[in-house]
């Protein structure tokens, strides 16, 4: 009998006890992930046009899967500060009547992010999240498109714009020593300029609406 009260005393405090331990304040976690970039890209302004723009002409900057990591940490049990690195590469080509016209070529952006999050979920349990954060996107090295050079363009030019980043996602851990799946889902907000030249004469100045949404997945590594 006295057997049989240890089991269940055993069984009860395995029950109790989390198979994997939360974040803690202090704890930093590193994440891995393969990253889905969508941009839209369309014209929001025309600044200055001295080509003469059809009146219907619209853009779309592509898609792009990218290798990005992400650097936590935790202030405290439920509120952490993030940031990510990587670099994703865009061409933007014409729609309406520009459709097929290749505009902006190979540009590099570096989306600098620093977001604030709070977590959710029981003690060492599925942890989702949300959160919030401003963006600086840098673009690196684009060219003008291939119509956009055949038109006498020689040089292309992407502001660097402030912005802003919401996110939501969901950490899955895998054991008790800080292994854990990873979802993320973040939306930009930026408004970019965007610079075509012909020699050093600016011919053309538009503001586009970028406002990708970026979509990660991947695996997270807690420490």
């Amino acid at each position: 009998m006295k057997c049989r009260y240890m089991s269940l005393a055993a069984l009860a405090v395995a029950l109790a006890t989390p198979g994997h331990a939360a974040a803690k304040s202090g704890d930093v976690q590193f994440k891995l992930l393969a990253t889905y970039v969508a941009p839209d890209g369309k014209i929001k302004d025309v600044k200055l046009d001295l080509i003469g723009l059809p009146a219907d002409a619209q853009t779309k900057a592509d898609d792009n899967v990218v290798p990005t990591v992400a650097i936590e940490y935790f202030v405290t049990d439920n509120i952490s500060v993030e940031t990510i690195a990587g670099v994703t590469q865009h061409d933007v080509v014409g729609r309406g009547g520009l459709a097929g016209a290749g505009l902006v070529s190979n540009a590099n952006i570096v989306p600098a992010t620093l977001t604030l999050k709070y977590h959710f979920g029981t003690e060492g349990g599925v942890q989702p999240y949300v959160g919030a954060g401003p963006s600086y996107f840098i673009f690196i090295d684009e060219k003008p498109g291939a119509t956009a050079v055949a038109l006498g363009a020689t040089r292309q030019k992407m502001d660097d714009t402030l912005g802003v980043a919401l996110q939501a996602g969901i950490d899955v851990p895998v054991n008790a020593k800080g292994l854990a799946v990873t979802l993320d889902a973040k939306r930009y907000f930026l408004r970019p300029a965007a610079h075509w030249f012909a020699g050093a004469t600016e011919v053309l100045r538009t503001k586009h609406k970028l406002d990708p949404w970026v979509i990660s997945a991947g695996v997270a590594f807690r420490f």
